[in-house]
């Protein structure tokens, strides 16, 4: 028996090493990839398209007037309706948008109250709804925590206009708005999510549809049986981008980001933030979704330690470095450093332990409401409050 655990041991400290040196070499072909996508960056030229912005609201989050003002202030020539979407009369959200109104009055706001529900997911009802009020042939759908660039409109239409090119999404990056925890966040999300994303694409390992922004026609989202084939998915977005890919198109993800902005004020809501995040991509991408542990080799470099101290030390020193190379490289990309460098590594033990968890998981929290995870990736049991 102990012949026996001690192969099982020798086992499993070769499989540390070995993921600990593949992780490495990924961050560093990660950070070539970055810098070769953003290159690619062609210059744009405001379109004038007529485009109908889908923005499904909940709450008086923090900095949303900030948020939604960047769409209204878009170098864009053509029509632009913007939808706010609330499914409560005594949503707070509702001032905010009227506070936008009186602010941009030249701007075409149209606020859509509704509380009807189509399904398990709160988001796709609102959506359905608000999708009664929309005037235009092209539908931007982005979430209430996220804020543009001015050339937003711009690059996604260019993208949309690309041959077989039937949807579109985009990377992007975190922002700390509630304090030490959000920025936390946001410093995960920017420096591990994204060089995944574009390790994918660059490779077409997978055509990732995120929920920080989804263009497409309204034509096609008729095609594809409309939000309401997906009022009881969990992974909407995901779903979305799959259906239409499912219809022989292309999903494009163009070089450019947009700003997701975190608000989680203590420890216990990111960690429940990103549960459902990964236990979400788990549910999707089962298999992908295990590969992730070469994403974050520091954790398993210092498991490593454990069984080849000398190995693993070498380790651990090669995935510090090869954080930095990563951090340096999405920093100049997005432009602006998101957090101070030491959050990215130490955000990688937070990441491991949401990775363990993520496999545990069968329901998740999301806007007031506990979600039960199906086989099929659809939702059951209580309804979600929230958009």
């Amino acid at each position: 028996m102990g012949h026996i655990l001690d192969i099982l041991g020798a086992m499993l400290g070769w499989l540390t090493i070995a993921l600990a040196a593949c992780g490495i070499v990924y961050q560093a072909i990660a950070a070539i990839v970055l810098r070769r996508f953003i290159a690619n960056a062609p210059p744009v030229a405001p379109r004038t398209d007529a485009v109908t912005l889908l923005k499904p609201l909940y709450g008086a989050e923090p900095r949303l007037f900030e948020n939604l003002e960047t769409f209204l202030t878009l170098d864009h020539a053509g029509p632009v309706q913007m939808v706010c979407g609330i499914q409560r009369s005594d949503d707070p959200a509702i001032a905010v948008v009227e506070a936008l109104r009186a602010a941009y009055p030249a701007a075409t706001i149209d606020l859509v109250i509704d509380s009807t529900v189509h399904g398990a997911s709160g988001k796709v009802s609102n959506l359905i709804n608000m999708l009664q009020a929309a005037r235009h042939p092209v539908l931007v759908l982005s979430d209430s925590d996220i804020a543009v660039m001015p050339d937003y409109l711009s690059r996604l239409l260019d993208t949309l206009d690309r041959p077989n090119v039937e949807i579109v999404s985009c990377l992007y990056r975190g922002r700390g708005d509630g304090g030490f925890w959000s920025r936390f966040g946001a410093a995960g999300l920017t420096y591990q999510f994204i060089i995944g994303v574009v390790v994918a694409v660059a490779y077409d390992l997978a055509a990732p549809c995120m929920g920080s922004t989804i263009a497409l026609k309204r034509e096609t989202l008729a095609r594809v049986g409309g939000f309401e084939r997906f009022a009881d998915t969990l992974a909407d977005d995901h779903a979305l981008g799959q259906a239409v890919i499912g219809l022989g198109h292309k999903l494009a993800v163009p070089p450019m980001f947009v700003t997701h902005a975190f608000d989680e004020t203590r420890a216990a809501a990111l960690w429940s933030h990103e549960v459902r995040w990964a236990a979400t991509v788990r549910d999707v991408a089962f298999w992908p979704y295990v590969g992730v542990i070469i994403g974050i080799p520091l954790p398993v470099a210092c498991l490593a330690c454990l069984y080849a101290p000398g190995i693993g030390l070498a380790l651990v020193i090669g995935a510090l470095i090869a954080r930095l190379v990563v951090v340096r490289s999405v920093d100049a990309a997005v432009g602006e450093p998101v957090a101070p460098f030491w959050m990215a590594p130490t955000h990688d033990f937070f990441s491991f332990a949401v990775y363990i968890a993520s496999f545990f998981v069968r329901s998740v929290a999301w806007r007031g409401a506990t979600l039960k995870m199906k086989d099929d990736g659809r939702i059951s049991a209580a309804t979600e409050q929230r958009a």
